[in-house]
């Protein structure tokens, strides 16, 4: 089979007379893993159809090799009645043989398992991100040459993510991926589509040197607007200077300056739009106490399931803390427990008065499908939204979440996932309160709308909770995690989504170690008991200057631990917070090895009387 799996050269296409593309070409070859990317509206869905070819473009050429399927991730799954989750991913599968027909069934039951889905339950009875799940499973069980995977990774724990990129690292075909996710399509892109006003920009290097890349080209395009402008001025000065009417070649050279500057004009605004960067006032907040709630002793649990088991925990005012954990282990009832909208089954929960919380919901339960976008923000009425204490002309608000103006008196309804989720935000960031609460605020967001997102909530100097399954959005956004591992364990981290892996890859390597048996050392205990060992030089100056340095060791860790308490740290500079919480690690893992050798001599100073 040849590398090339499908192309298309020269394609335009356009919607009710306004174009999507013009001129567009690329190809897709074997083996390539593609991130596609642009802003919302951009087209990927266009696109996505135009290589399925469920959208006909209307000039230019689509070429597809014979035999090649195409399989898309369905984004709305309508079950069946009396469909099983097998019956769903195996249909469509055809087997030729007995052997073949077991071989699609183990491949079914292989991704089933890792996406947690129990592929006897009945489709109809599935949750709206278990339906997503199975969906995913289906897409890759039938294993087609071109896999398009429109968000993968929503509804999908930080483990089920990480298996699904070891499996399309191996996949054989070619794939093309959109994903708010920046950590996966880094992981798993070797190649970037970057939709840009009409165009289609390729990258023959992966997601991970994206930013770098699209930053050159702009700044080659800001350079390029700027000499044209030069050029367009002293045309212009030319032409205010006066010509001569009757001589043919300078009434065209006139008609030729106005061209060049309403080009210009049309190329500066376009490339502004692009550009353009959500910016709102530094969120702030007002609460007077420095604990915002403290957990002592709490237990929580539902039925046999337990929560939270004898839980201490303490949130000082501007804590950063991402939650992270699979469904089920506890992040909604720890926030419900904080916020008190639960009690405890046994301790207590200490709330600081006057709290006011900003909650971002998922399930956008805030949002009115059938009012208009203005009537969602201002319920009561008017025309004018009050941003952190100062009125603002509604329209010119959503104007800075990146809406038309001319739009906001469209329905809820009519916007798109991100588009909803803009919205949302724009409702919470008007009044975000002390307390900011935001449950997976990324999912269906543009790159633009994610960054902007990650501005506006590190300026942030209230107290923040994220709950995300977004790896780069938490290493960005947040100073501790707290991840709620199942059966009441909750582990505390200080850092970032990284500093939590760290320590997980440390944990997995303590479980794994092998425990020597009991059997195979009886003897040589005796034996060192019975000659015991003569202390080194190096032994007894140690047993003397280990003191000292732990000591010094205790000094620092106490200076670093009030150093990293300061909430306006991390806000003026976040590589030294992120430095200094590192070097704290290093002091404590120091002083934890020097405590330990001081502990071994001492032994050996007992043994020998």
């Amino acid at each position: 089979m040849s590398d090339l799996l499908l192309s298309v050269q020269d394609a335009s296409i356009a919607f009710n007379g306004k174009p999507v593309f013009e001129d567009m070409t690329f190809h897709i070859k074997d083996g390539e893993r593609i991130s596609l990317v642009g802003r919302n509206g951009a087209g990927k869905s266009t696109l996505m159809n135009i290589i399925t070819g469920k959208i006909k473009v209307d000039t230019g050429e689509r070429w597809q090799l014979a035999g090649v399927k195409i399989g898309y991730l369905e984004q709305d799954v309508v079950p069946k009645a009396d469909q099983t989750v097998f019956d769903y991913v195996f249909d469509g599968i055809e087997a030729e043989s007995e052997d073949e027909k077991t071989l699609y069934e183990y491949r079914v039951d292989m991704v089933c398992e890792p996406l947690s889905l129990d592929k006897t339950s009945q489709m109809t009875v599935l949750s709206g991100g278990q339906l997503r799940r199975a969906a995913l499973a289906r897409a890759l069980v039938h294993e087609p040459e071109i896999l398009l995977l429109d968000e993968p990774t929503n509804h999908l724990d930080l483990d089920v993510i990480e298996w699904l990129e070891d499996f399309l690292k191996s996949w054989r075909g070619a794939l093309l991926i959109v994903s708010h996710d920046k950590k996966f399509l880094e992981n798993v892109s070797n190649r970037v589509f970057w939709l840009d006003r009409g165009k289609i920009r390729v990258s023959p290097r992966g997601f991970a040197h994206f930013e770098e890349w699209s930053n050159e080209l702009l700044e080659h395009e800001r350079r390029e607007l700027h000499n044209r402008a030069k050029f367009v001025e002293q045309e212009s000065e030319w032409a205010n200077r006066g010509v001569k009417a009757r001589v043919k070649r300078n009434v065209a050279r006139l008609a030729r300056v106005r061209e060049l500057r309403e080009q210009l004009k049309k190329d500066q605004s376009s490339f502004r739009r692009v550009t353009r960067k959500i910016e709102l006032p530094k969120l702030s907040s007002e609460i007077s106490s420095k604990v915002v709630c403290e957990f002592k002793q709490v237990c929580k649990s539902f039925d046999d399931k337990i929560i939270l088991d004898h839980f201490n925990f303490r949130v000082m005012r501007g804590d950063r803390i991402g939650l992270l954990g699979k469904n089920g282990t506890g992040k909604t009832t720890f926030l419900k427990l904080m916020l008190g909208y639960e009690d405890p089954d046994k301790g207590t929960v200490k709330l600081a008065k006057n709290l006011e919380v900003g909650y971002f919901d998922q399930k956008r339960g805030d949002l009115d499908p059938d009012k208009s976008l203005i009537r969602n923000l201002l319920p009561d009425g008017g025309d004018h939204i009050e941003v952190m204490g100062k009125m603002r002309h509604v329209r010119g608000y959503l104007k800075q979440f990146l809406f038309d103006p001319g739009r906001a008196d469209d329905k809820v309804m009519t916007l798109s996932g991100g588009q909803k989720n803009r919205l949302m935000l724009a409702k919470i960031l008007a009044n975000p309160g002390n307390i900011l609460v935001l449950d997976e605020p990324t999912n269906d967001l543009d790159m633009e709308t994610m960054e902007m997102l990650e501005d506006i909530i590190c300026n942030y100097d209230g107290t923040l909770f994220i709950v995300s399954h977004d790896r780069d959005f938490l290493d960005q956004t947040v100073t501790q995690i707290l991840a709620f591992e199942g059966q009441g364990e909750v582990e505390h981290i200080i850092g970032g989504y990284s500093d939590y892996l760290e320590f997980r890859n440390k944990q997995k390597k303590v479980e794994a170690k092998p425990i020597p048996k009991k059997e195979e050392k009886p003897v040589q205990v005796k034996e060192k008991t019975a000659k015991p060992t003569k202390l080194t030089y190096k032994d007894k100056y140690a047993l003397e200057n280990l003191p000292k340095e732990i000591e010094k060791l205790d000094v620092e860790i106490a200076e670093l631990t009030k150093q990293l308490a300061d909430p306006n740290f991390y806000q003026t500079d976040p590589k030294a917070f992120n430095k200094a919480a590192e070097k704290l690690e290093r002091k404590k893992r120091d002083k934890d090895d020097k405590e330990i050798q001081y502990l071994e001599i001492e032994e050996r100073v007992e043994a020998n009387g």
